[in-house]
């Protein structure tokens, strides 16, 4: 048999397709697997590695008129140590303003803040001031628990809303008392922050589970044997091979950490809230068989007065008659069975069948879980 070139070309033609068609499972699924699972950092964080929080008090001047009244004198004192400290004498009872407003400020300060960098902060009036609108907050300290200060915040305010009051009506919107500044703290000192204790490093879960410590552990040490051990349900203690011991390698590390991928477990559960009629279900949710019935009973009861009117020439009165018509109406809805171990979405489609809505849904979710078929914790909000 003689081969010419355009049947070679199409016995390559059918080789590049078959080995195609037979690549395309090894390409797709481990994608599928990288696509469920999810990042170290997204779902666990490096102890030590957190925010903090700073607080002060101070004033909130430029307001019109909407400050704080005379009986609040915390106000007062405030505004006349600051006239002294500036050089200026004035007594407690000379000063009356309702341009000034006390107010508390607070902000996170995350690690690793340097001095110099900028952080947002929210003022909250705490007299009786109505409205901080248009307000300038005065430098003020802002400092921790350990009372050192470690930031000073100052700017004009942004309330996102306004209060407008008259003699007979008022209008608002939103919370007129509290304000924002964003960019309006400036770090002054750095919170020291470590990440190595010793020679270890500890990974915390967000959200402790067992199952998905243990799969943290095994992905580590798929990539540095021997490395990590689960000490609880939510921590996992790391100890860096001496390649990364250093302060210059050791961010390589925790990025290397953080870079791995793996599909976090949790426990089975229902969220309902009442007051929304909002239902939230795991995907690991199962039903044991169950048999659900649905339906709604009706009852109207009508009130309708009638006049009884006597045949005429007769002896007879005019009378008022009540009249009551009572109608029972039953939605007839067949009885369907769940099998064992459906998932939630299985059990959303059946349900759909018998045109529940999400408030009926609540009662038998609610109804299942008492007969003991729903394998999932119910949280009722």
């Amino acid at each position: 048999m003689k081969i010419n070139v355009p049947m070679i070309n199409t016995i390559f033609k059918y080789l590049a397709i078959s080995f195609f068609v037979a690549l395309v499972p090894l390409i797709v699924t481990p994608y599928k697997s990288a696509q469920a699972a999810v990042r170290v950092k997204d779902i666990a964080y490096i102890q030590g590695v957190r925010d903090n929080q700073i607080y002060g008090y101070g004033l909130v001047i430029g307001l019109q008129g909407t400050g704080d009244s005379q009986i609040f004198k915390i106000t007062r004192q405030m505004a006349v140590n600051i006239f002294q400290k500036m050089g200026v004498l004035i007594s407690d009872s000379d000063f009356f303003s309702k341009n000034v407003a006390a107010v508390m400020i607070t902000a996170n300060i995350p690690a690793f803040a340097r001095p110099g960098d900028k952080l947002d902060v929210i003022i909250s009036s705490i007299g009786d001031s109505k409205s901080l609108e248009g307000g300038v907050l005065l430098q003020t300290a802002l400092q921790g628990a350990d009372n050192e200060v470690y930031a000073v915040a100052q700017g004009p305010l942004s309330i996102g809303g306004y209060n407008v009051e008259g003699q007979a009506q008022s209008t608002r919107k939103n919370i007129s008392t509290t304000a924002y500044i964003s960019n309006g703290a400036i770090v002054e000192k750095e919170i020291q922050a470590s990440i190595l204790y010793g020679k270890s490093l500890s990974v915390v879960l967000r959200d402790p589970d067992f199952t998905t410590a243990n799969r943290l552990v095994e992905v580590i040490n798929n990539l540095y044997p021997d490395s990590s051990k689960a000490i609880d349900s939510a921590v996992v203690n790391i100890i860096p091979p001496s390649d990364f011991q250093s302060e210059n390698t050791i961010v390589r590390f925790v990025a290397n950490i953080e870079e791995l991928y793996i599909k976090p477990d949790s426990i089975a559960r229902v969220i309902i809230n009442e007051r929304t009629g909002t239902i939230v279900a795991g995907e690991n949710v199962r039903i044991a068989t169950v048999a659900v019935a649905h339906g709604n009973l009706s009852i109207t009861i009508s009130e309708k007065p009638e006049v009884s009117q006597p045949n005429a020439l007769s002896s007879g009165e005019t009378k008022k008659v009540q009249r009551t018509d009572i109608q029972i109406s039953e939605e007839e809805k067949r009885l369907l069975v769940l099998q064992e171990g459906v998932t939630i979405s299985d059990v959303a489609r059946a349900l759909n069948v018998l045109g529940v809505t999400p408030r009926d849904l609540i009662s038998i979710f609610q109804a299942i879980k008492r007969a003991g078929a729903l394998h999932a914790e119910l949280v009722i909000m």
